[in-house]
């Protein structure tokens, strides 16, 4: 079982890979530098198919153009080296919404929605959908994220991703009217399951929340709490990952 995990930035890598026992070991892909980490057990890199869990952890970068590309570089690469990807995980920290997904908590996403690619017009924002492109929402494989969830203890939701991070009460409440079912809102997410659905790999997103979505108050934040959840999660993720692979991936 081979798995990309992408991550905004390197805190957030070095936080999944804290939850395996063994150091990660640097290589290099064209056009990205990953740290792959494994379970006891598996002999050096898996190849796609059932067999041992293994993962390249990757800091994408910020942002969906970002982590598309360097998402989607890594896809290439290993497909390309004839190891492909069987699943795609974008992993990190992210601002909840208050009260349904406190400072602290883990959220799994059910769907990934891309919530500022569209329009505004005069009556409001208009999804690009709506304009006759492309799509706004992947939806991640139900079963894994039932059997990820029940595992790290996490809720599930659709989880936003944004250019720009919500500052004021406004804009947050605005966000909440136009996606009710959103929990979370981060910034890498849908660029990580373009790349994935592109490669033809379904796609799972994890978020330990660090601070409430809303005007910022760097005082409220919890980083390095959150980024210990993550660590956690990770540590019981991982071997629902692993046996996930023998399950249908559709359902």
């Amino acid at each position: 079982m081979r798995v990309l995990v992408a991550t905004a930035v390197p805190a957030e890598r070095d936080a999944v890979a804290a939850a395996f026992p063994a150091p990660a070991r640097e290589r290099v892909a064209p056009g990205v530098v990953l740290r792959s980490v494994a379970l006891p057990g598996a002999p050096g890199p898996a190849r796609s198919g059932d067999g041992p869990f293994a993962a390249d952890l990757l800091a994408a970068g910020v942002g969906p153009a970002a982590a598309a590309a360097s998402a989607g570089a890594a896809l290439a690469a290993a497909s390309l080296g004839g190891a492909p990807y069987d699943l795609v995980v974008c992993a990190g920290i992210g601002g909840g919404f208050p009260p349904d997904a406190p400072v602290g908590s883990l959220v799994v996403a059910d769907r990934i929605t891309a919530a500022d690619l569209g329009a505004e017009t005069a009556d409001g924002f208009v999804p690009v959908t709506e304009l006759g492109f492309g799509v706004v929402t992947h939806v991640p494989p139900a079963s894994l994220v039932r059997e990820a969830a029940t595992a790290t203890g996490a809720l599930t939701g659709a989880v936003l991703t944004v250019s720009t991070v919500t500052g004021s009460a406004g804009r947050a409440a605005e966000l909440r009217r136009r996606h009710p079912e959103a929990l979370v809102e981060a910034m890498e997410g849908f660029g990580v399951a373009e790349a994935a659905a592109a490669h033809g790999v379904p796609v799972l997103e994890v978020r330990a929340v660090s601070n409430p979505v809303g005007p910022r108050d760097r005082a409220a934040w919890r980083i390095g709490e959150a980024l210990a959840v993550l660590t956690g999660a990770f540590g019981k993720l991982a071997p629902v990952l692993e046996s996930w692979n023998r399950h249908d991936r559709t359902h």
